[in-house]
């Protein structure tokens, strides 16, 4: 499996993976407008570095978005802060260490970029990440939860990059 920067010809194939990735979490009632949101791989890839992970034959298997606060992506976080957003796994490839690898990349970007730690958000149907996010050294931060304006909780992580 290889870690990457995603191609402009895999946007489609990406779109449609994370889309079913978080139906697949989330149930077939998600929200269109966040559905488009998901699916807008090139909007993304103008703020943020969009990230695949990519098994020997070129498959997609996941992806992820690694931002810093100086991103349109960056709302959540102050200027010593990195950020991870629609982190992704195909359906099919899930149990097999690729959203692992897909966090430990974005950590390793900011570790590299010199920020003081990384930060993301979930919500709590997703304990499947939430156990991914604890194992990769992130704790909950309550303090940074957000509530939007439909209601839904978003419940922040946060790890502490040490020098």
């Amino acid at each position: 499996m290889n870690v990457r920067q995603v191609r402009p010809g895999e946007y489609e194939a990406l779109a449609h993976l994370t889309v079913a990735a978080y139906r697949s979490l989330l149930g077939p009632d998600m929200d269109d407008g966040y559905a488009a949101e998901l699916a807008d791989v090139a909007g993304r890839t103008e703020s943020a570095d969009v990230l695949v992970a990519v098994d020997d034959e070129g498959r997609l298997l996941g992806g992820v978005a690694y931002f810093t606060s100086t991103s349109a992506f960056g709302w959540l976080h102050g200027p010593d802060e990195a950020g991870i957003r629609m982190l992704a796994v195909d359906p099919a490839a899930q149990g097999r260490g690729v959203g692992a690898r897909l966090v430990a990349a974005c950590v390793g970007r900011a570790f590299a970029g010199g920020k003081a730690r990384i930060s993301l958000h979930t919500t709590a149907p997703m304990t499947v990440a939430q156990r991914l996010y604890d194992r990769a050294g992130f704790r909950r931060a309550p303090e940074r939860d957000r509530l939007l304006d439909d209601g839904l909780l978003l419940l922040a992580y946060v790890r502490d990059l040490e020098r």
